[in-house]
């Protein structure tokens, strides 16, 4: 692979991919990196305003990114227009790849790229990233910062040959023979690459990432043509909590709609507040994050419901159009289900989570 490496990072104009760059800028500021947004014209204010103050941190521009270059429709509702007015959903991602991957599959071409991606060390997930293979994926937040295709491959028992021959190339000290008796344990029903992963982590995280770096050297991947790679030294894990953190301390801040607004129900107090970024429309919103636009930016709620076609079905939510949503009873029981949901929290921390940060892939919209 002769070109040089591009590093980029997507900011989509939520909390992880900002807190991201803010800790690549600060813990590696010899990586090179381009920052990219893919704007769909239907992000919320809060959006841009973030993104302006992420370039003035940065001292770099973010370049954006659209859909349907030339049309004189905004990307979303050109490409709403080409599907017959049918709306994205979750079995129907249309949006996602027309107005997000397309464009920077475009952007980056054929040239080898490094792409790094916000998911947290707490995220079970990931994520919907191209599979071009000149684009690699790494996840800085994470105990293991590989992606899941080259975890395949190294771990694959065809290659445990050749990786236990590289634990004679890296200086691996003495964790050398733990991680070589773990590397040469075949994966079988009772061993699965999990728990071969886990054990070879948790022998030593930066002594794997030398490892799989040489591995990557025998392969086309795009880290295959650098000499070094800084992130093979990261054993920090950021969770949910970090990323505020991250964003609190910086110039950049959270962004507003991910601050918690109060509101009771009665007689028990609540709160709700956006879990994404993205289109202000979303489909996989959780219901209570609908009341939220409803009651926070009625004027959005209102353009998202102009989008609605209930004779032909064409609505946000499956089970009901934003028309039935707003009626003041659905809202009433939505505030009053999700304030019973949240007071369950000493009783399953885990729901609590899923409630407060509905950011993984297809979460959002499972609830009320």
């Amino acid at each position: 692979m002769s070109k040089q490496v591009k590093h980029v990072l997507g900011i989509s104009g939520g909390k992880d991919s900002a807190a991201l760059a803010i800790y690549l800028k600060q813990k590696y500021p010899s990586l090179d990196i381009e920052y990219y947004t893919c704007d769909t014209g239907k992000e919320m204010d809060e959006t841009y305003q973030l993104i302006e103050r992420l370039e003035n941190f940065l001292g770099k521009k973010i370049k954006v990114l659209r859909g349907a270059v030339g049309s004189h429709l905004e990307p979303f509702d050109h490409f709403l227009k080409l599907y017959g007015g049918y709306l994205p959903s979750s079995n129907a991602r249309w949006c996602t790849k027309n107005l997000k991957l397309v464009p920077f599959e475009k952007y980056v071409g054929d040239d080898p790229v490094v792409s790094y991606v916000g998911i947290r060390g707490d995220e079970e997930r990931e994520g919907y990233i191209s599979r071009k293979p000149n684009i690699q994926s790494i996840f800085p937040f994470r105990k293991n910062i590989w992606s899941e295709d080259v975890i395949n491959k190294f771990l694959s028992n065809a290659n445990i040959e050749l990786v236990a021959s590289l634990t004679d190339q890296v200086d691996l000290g003495n964790k050398r023979n733990k991680l070589l008796s773990v590397l040469s344990k075949p994966i079988d029903v009772g061993f699965i690459q999990s728990n071969k992963l886990n054990q070879l982590l948790d022998a030593g995280i930066k002594e794997t990432n030398y490892l799989i770096f040489e591995f990557l050297k025998t392969t086309n991947y795009p880290l295959a043509a650098e000499r070094y790679f800084p992130l093979l030294e990261n054993e920090e894990v950021l969770v949910r909590k970090d990323i505020f953190q991250i964003l609190e301390d910086s110039s950049v801040g959270v962004p507003a709609y991910y601050k918690k607004k109060d509101f009771e129900i009665g007689g028990k107090k609540g709160q709700y507040a956006r879990s994404r970024s993205g289109c202000y429309f979303c489909f996989f919103q959780q219901k209570i994050e609908w009341v939220w636009l409803l009651e926070q930016h009625p004027e959005r709620f209102k353009m998202a419901m102009d989008y609605e076609d209930e004779k032909a079905g064409f609505t946000w939510n499956a089970t009901e159009s934003l028309r039935e949503l707003m009626q003041p009873e659905r809202v009433k029981r939505i505030k009053e289900e999700y304030v019973n949901r949240s007071n369950e929290e000493t009783k399953s921390p885990y729901l609590m989570d899923i409630l407060d940060d509905a950011e993984a892939e297809g979460c959002a919209a499972c609830f009320i």
